[in-house]
């Protein structure tokens, strides 16, 4: 495979799957702070959809086109900036895994509450505000992560 092609795909699968991530996280705020269930749930139906789609694809594709490149380019896990890649990288995913599964409970959390119609905002319920906060925690880190990660793709050092 050609080596542009696959740096292509790194490079963007690192912007979408970094770009989702930011995204997801600001309209899912944006929806919680405004503290309706009839707005935040379908806010979390789509920000579940968005991980899926891109986030779970893209970072299975990083991992691989990344090792693919530095076995391309002669690298190994001998440079720093791999090795500190790597460790932020399963340090973001560590975070995702359970994010995954606390956006499930906040969109059910948001939806059991949600009716159809009616007038007047629904407040959340608490235990969506109880995931809610343990999301918002593990999102840190994850940002963190992944900003230190784009600074070691572009500061490296052959």
């Amino acid at each position: 495979m050609d080596i542009v092609i696959v740096k292509w795909i790194h490079i963007l699968s690192s912007t979408l799957l970094f770009g989702t991530g930011i995204g997801s996280a600001f309209y899912l705020l944006a929806a919680t702070l405004h503290g309706d269930a009839r707005v935040v749930a379908p806010v979390a139906r789509f920000v579940v959809r968005a991980d899926w789609m891109f986030t779970a694809t893209t970072a299975v594709i990083q991992p691989v086109s990344g090792a693919w490149l530095a076995w391309r380019y002669g690298l190994g896990m001998e440079a720093t900036w791999i090795r500190i890649s790597v460790v932020l990288y399963g340090v973001a995913i560590a975070c995702w895994l359970p994010v995954v599964w606390l956006q499930l409970k906040l969109r059910d959390a948001a939806q059991s509450v949600a009716p159809a119609e009616g007038a007047g905002p629904v407040p959340l319920p608490p235990s969506y505000l109880r995931y809610f906060r343990v999301w918002f925690l593990l999102g840190i880190p994850a940002f963190l992560a992944f900003v230190c990660i784009f600074y070691l793709m572009t500061a490296k050092t052959p």
